[in-house]
This record gives structure tokens, sequence and C-alpha cells, in this order.
């Protein structure tokens, strides 16, 4: 099954280079491309794209509002932020505005294209660079969290609970399987239940959620 993907950024030089690479994949297709925030919003829209990978720093409207937008607008894509070690802000941002994965710039292009198709399956997990620390101290800053300890967690069960730790620790589901001794299906299975339980977004909401539960220490 193909993924498609919308490039997000206002140096052409950067689509094109994310292009040609995602040329050369047998699962990987762009559908469009976009130069600024507003454009990336309306492109969504008509495109319906798997993933948008959306860069941050933009004239006129920034990669966090058109994230934002394109979550708002409910068309099922995910979003995944471009961004630099140095821009923590505009990360707290971006999850705030929703986005499902983090890749920054200077990672080898077929890293980000990795992270493109974990965006896509739905294991969003915090890309190299950004780390567990960002997602501790986000949780812990003031505004509009993207979760909050008010959620049902009475009726996760221990077994839930010890896999919510796990994702949290950024474990994949394979070493959450091993590490419990159950099957990587039941793994998955436990996972699901996790976002319909807590109305989590993707992976990414359920390891802020596991902070914010204080199944994981905020680390540094």
């Amino acid at each position: 099954m193909t993924v498609t993907v919308l490039l997000v950024d206002d140096q052409p030089l950067v689509r094109s280079g994310l292009r040609v690479l995602i040329a050369d994949t047998d699962d990987l297709e762009v559908v469009g491309e976009a130069g600024g925030g507003a454009e990336a919003v309306e492109r969504a829209a008509a495109l319906r794209p798997d993933v948008v990978v959306m860069d941050i720093r933009m004239p006129g409207m920034d990669g966090i509002e058109a994230t934002r937008r394109i979550m708002a607008a409910g068309t099922g894509s995910r979003v995944l932020v471009l961004t630099t070690f140095d821009e923590d802000e505009y990360v707290y941002g971006a999850l705030r505005a929703g986005a499902s994965g983090f890749a920054v710039k200077d990672m080898a292009l077929e890293d980000i294209l990795a992270a493109v198709r974990v965006v896509a399956a739905g294991d969003a997990l915090i890309a190299p660079g950004v780390t567990r620390r960002l997602i501790a101290d986000f949780v812990g800053r003031p505004g509009p969290a993207a979760a909050r300890t008010s959620r049902p967690v009475e009726a996760v069960t221990e077994r839930e609970r010890e896999v919510l730790t796990l994702v949290g620790l950024g474990r994949s589901n394979q070493e959450i399987a091993d590490e419990l001794f159950i099957s990587v299906a039941t793994t998955k299975s436990h996972v699901s239940r996790l976002f319909t339980k807590l109305d989590a977004r993707d992976r990414v909401h359920l390891v802020i959620l596991a902070y914010e539960l204080g199944l994981v220490a905020p680390s540094g």
C-alpha cells in the first residue's frame, strides 16, 4: 500500500531533495507540494495525503498554525514536523497543534523517509534529536496540553498500564512484547485499547499521557 505525501517547505531545494528521494521508493508517493502554511492547508484539504511533511519556519502562516488547521479539518492526514535541535519552543507548539511525529532537518534523508513511514503507520514516535526530555518538559508547561490526567484511567488494566509505561519510555511494539513476554499482536491490541480508553490521537499522544499520569519520570 502506497503512502501519499504532501511536502511543505518554503525552500524549493528541500522539497526537491525529498521528492527525488521519495521517487526512488516503492511505498511512498509525493502527491503535492506547498511553499507555505496557507497553501499547505488548502492542498491537504484537496489531496487528503496520508502524511504531511511540514516545515516549521515559513513566511506568513507557519507550520504550527498550518498543522493546527489541518488537524482541525479532520481529513485523517498525519503531520510530520521538520525541526532543528535548537527549536524546542516550536516543537512544544507543534505537539499542542496535533503533530504526530518529529524529524530534524540535519538527519539523513533516509532517516526522514523512515520517520514518514512510522507516522503513516500510526506508530508515531519522537525521532532522534527530539528527546524524551523534550516531551517531559512539554508536560510540565502551562497552557492547554494534548491530554490531561482527568481521563478515565481507572478503566486501564494493570497490563495496559505496563504497556503504556513502556510506550512512554520509547519502546517499540516488538520491544514491549519481548519485555512483557507477550506476542507483538497482543501488544498491538493493548496499544489499540489504550488509544480508545484514553482518547489518544496516536503514539506520541500516549507518550505525553505516560508522563502526565506519572508513569514515566521526567529525565534530565
